[in-house]
């Protein structure tokens, strides 16, 4: 979460008030933002995140110039160029590399047998950790960065995907990472750049990054996807927009290909769309392929 609020002041009759800021913030503020925000991205705000709605939206109404909430949402109503910055201020943003590695192990078994993998998408990409940690499990198991599997990766907050394209970390996360990945992966920087790291442009290639809106009928993405991981996003959706979107990207999939999904998600209401392989990974659940 960006941002801390530590109370939130109700008075029956009267705006919601968090302690010691400046702006009002009434009950149908926050119900609007949270409508807003499931119309043009499909994520549904629970109703206990009112103090976090605050803390990620002042900082763009402060710089807006704007004297209220209301005004800024009714800015945002008459701005479509606002939208996107409405979306990163509330999207939430939290990854590491090789997160879940058990994913990772079976995206390198999967590859040893499945030589027609072609393409690999990575639906929500954050600030870059996942698809890296994708492509040096590509790069180790062909053994070179001159690979024939393409890899995109997509994400609806266009400050993330800015940041995953530069691939520049703090020095910390090397801790995530093995002694002989971090020589074969990061360059550490140097003289201004000191205590950061960097991904080695030939991984960085590998990437390539696209904005994605999930909600939006149509994705720019090749015909064929063989493998997809989308994990820890559909929890943000209703169970509608869930099997929707699932099945959506089941249509983009081969009988053989795998869907990677989130430790929280579980889609065994799906079973005409996929079916189990392993922990929290599916496979198309009809023998043919689709789309």
């Amino acid at each position: 979460m960006n941002g801390k609020v530590s109370d939130v002041i109700e008075q029956p009759g009267a705006p919601t008030r968090i302690r010691g800021s400046e702006f009002s913030y009434s009950p149908e503020d926050f119900n609007l933002v949270r409508q807003t925000l499931y119309r043009i991205s499909g994520i549904r705000l629970a109703e206990t995140k009112d103090a976090m709605v605050y803390s990620r939206l002042v900082r763009r109404i402060r710089a807006l110039r704007h004297k209220s909430f209301s005004d800024y949402l009714s800015y945002l109503k008459r701005t479509p160029a606002e939208q996107q910055h409405f979306i990163n201020a509330l999207t939430t943003n939290l990854t590491s590399f090789f997160r879940e590695p058990h994913h990772f192990s079976m995206l390198a078994n999967h590859l040893a047998v499945s030589p027609q993998v072609k393409t690999i998408w990575c639906a929500a990409s954050s600030s870059g950790e996942e698809p890296y940690s994708i492509a040096m499990t590509v790069a180790e198991h062909f053994g070179h960065f001159d690979v024939p599997v393409k890899i995109i990766a997509s994400d609806i907050d266009s400050n993330m995907l800015e940041k995953a394209r530069a691939g520049i970390y703090p020095e910390q996360i090397t801790r995530q990472l093995s002694p002989e990945r971090c020589k074969h992966f990061l360059h550490r920087g140097k003289k201004h750049q000191a205590g950061s790291v960097r991904i080695v442009p030939e991984l960085r290639k590998m990437v390539e990054f696209r904005h994605i809106n999930l909600t939006e009928p149509r994705w720019p993405l090749p015909r064929q996807i063989d493998v997809i991981f989308c994990r820890n996003v559909m929890i943000y959706f209703d169970k509608q927009t869930q099997l929707r979107l699932l099945e959506k990207m089941v249509s983009f999939m081969p009988a053989q290909g795998l869907y990677f999904a989130g430790h929280s998600e579980n889609f065994s209401m799906a079973p005409h769309l996929v079916r189990p392989v392993g922990n929290t990974t599916y496979q198309p659940a009809k023998g043919k392929s689709y789309g």
